[in-house]
């Protein structure tokens, strides 16, 4: 392989920095899934076990400056409970209180960093910022594959300042990765979802290249739909994106790479679970209504996708799946990829 992981680290005694996705879904403090939890778990343990002072670095949704609401206080606790170890917890990620904590620090030991997001200099990239988190640590793992397509202090300044290794996730992800994109076996089926085409641009180019079809789903889509002249309502759309759509849509032809968009929707008049919904073509859109899920029209072309695909690659969900019954586009599109996958297709 052509990137380091923890077989290549020397962690005993060490401070080491994890970048880890602690992004969870919380509910009246409560954490309602535990997913991400589990998935850095063998990260952790392994750097633990073998002498190394675990140091989590992690934001939490989108605070603009400190605050309590974002704690990644009650995260910590929960991911205790996932590990079956006792975590620390410090109040700031940087700075005396972070570095008073770390000082306490024995062989084996964990410790939380507050959000990183509290400070303005993680999602700039700032290097100020970036040098007061490399004075934490020796050594830097990221395991934060699923924000790791962001330049941010955290996830990719560290990089550049402290020896980096990728954590377990990370490497099971890459290494599932180079096999979709380096050797695949063809045809390649990409299906690109998620709520903005901003955070994926480079993303989205990069793979018309490689893959043979691209679908594109969730509020993505409605970006490349309005970029087609196709009204969207009250929808989640980067309008002011329409030729970065248009773009990206020339290269894939010009690649050969066929976009498959949804020509039906699930639409709301309100954002909140079992809200009253109603299937429209897009050439129908309601002008004060919501696009949250693909329509049954839609389902079937994406499964007609992936009946063609030797190997999918799959990032993000097509709908507002977070909120039932606009789940349905994303879980049933699942059901038949892994269908699919059972039967050796």
């Amino acid at each position: 392989m052509t990137f380091r992981t923890l077989d290549d680290a020397d962690v005993k005694g060490k401070r080491v920095l994890v970048r880890v996705d602690l992004n969870v879904p919380m509910d009246n403090g409560a954490v309602t899934d535990a997913t991400r939890l589990e998935r850095i778990a063998p990260t952790i343990h392994d750097i633990a076990n073998k002498g190394g002072k675990v140091i989590l670095l992690a934001h939490f949704g989108r605070p603009k400056g400190r605050n309590e609401k974002n704690s990644l206080k009650p995260v910590a606790s929960a991911l205790a409970k996932v590990l079956h170890k006792h975590i620390e917890f410090a109040d700031d990620c940087i700075g005396a209180v972070a570095q008073a904590a770390i000082a306490k620090l024995k062989d084996g030991d964990i410790l939380c960093l507050e959000n990183t997001r509290f400070h303005a200099g993680e999602e700039k990239n700032d290097s100020v910022f970036v040098d007061e988190l490399a004075k934490l640590g020796d050594l830097w793992v990221n395991d934060a594959f699923s924000a790791a397509h962001r330049a941010h202090a955290s996830t990719e300044g560290l990089g550049h300042k402290l020896p980096a290794f990728a954590g377990r996730t990370m490497q099971a992800e890459l290494v599932a990765l180079n096999k979709a994109l380096e050797a695949p076996k063809k045809p390649v089926i990409a299906i690109v979802g998620g709520a903005k085409v901003s955070t994926k641009i480079d993303l989205l180019e990069n793979l018309v290249t490689k893959v043979q079809a691209l679908v594109i789903g969730g509020g993505m889509a409605n970006t490349f739909l309005h970029a087609q002249g196709v009204k969207v309502g009250q929808s989640l759309a980067e309008k002011d994106l329409a030729s970065t759509a248009l773009r990206i849509m020339e290269k894939a032809e010009a690649a050969g790479c066929a976009i498959i968009l949804p020509v039906d929707a699930v639409v709301a008049y309100h954002f909140e679970a079992d809200a009253p919904h109603f299937n429209y073509g897009m050439d129908a859109i309601p002008d004060d209504g919501m696009i949250l899920d693909i329509g049954p029209l839609s389902i079937a072309r994406v499964n007609s996708a992936i009946d063609d695909a030797a190997t999918l690659v799959w990032n993000g969900p097509v709908g507002a799946f977070e909120l039932h019954p606009f789940d349905k586009g994303t879980v049933e599109a699942a059901k038949h990829a892994a269908a699919r996958t059972k039967a050796g297709k």
